[in-house]
């Protein structure tokens, strides 16, 4: 199993990125997709979650109305597009998928998810 995270790199303040996790050797259409980032000298957090009936869930306030989430599970691919950048989002941009179809309570926990990708870094400044 692999989940790739791509599509990170440098942009400016009010810019925008849009995120690709591809996953392989594994069928994620039943279970969660989340995407979690890790800024320098921080401790990983939960940003968004797509339930396995593409039902959405945000765990981080910081990035409500700028970030959205989606999959495309006949291409095994779930998508963070980032709108409104701002250099506190720089960080390392991680993928995972959960244990089931829904998004879990607590998605900081890293229990409750099953399988994690390696990161893309997305550096915002000008």
């Amino acid at each position: 199993v692999q989940l790739q995270a791509s599509g990170g790199g440098l942009v400016q303040p009010g810019g925008s990125l849009r995120l690709s996790c591809a996953v392989s050797g594994f069928t994620p259409g039943r279970y969660a997709i989340g995407w979690f980032r890790q800024a320098p000298g921080k401790e990983r957090e939960a940003i968004l979650c797509s339930s396995s009936g593409s039902i959405n869930t945000g765990y981080a306030d910081s990035v409500k109305g700028r970030f959205t989430i989606s999959r495309d599970n006949a291409k095994k691919t779930a998508h963070l597009q980032m709108n409104s950048l701002k250099p506190e989002d720089t960080g390392v941009y991680y993928c995972a998928t959960g244990w089931s179809g829904g998004c879990p309570r607590d998605a900081s926990r890293k229990s409750e998810w099953r399988y994690w990708g390696q990161g893309t870094l997305v550096t915002v400044s000008s």
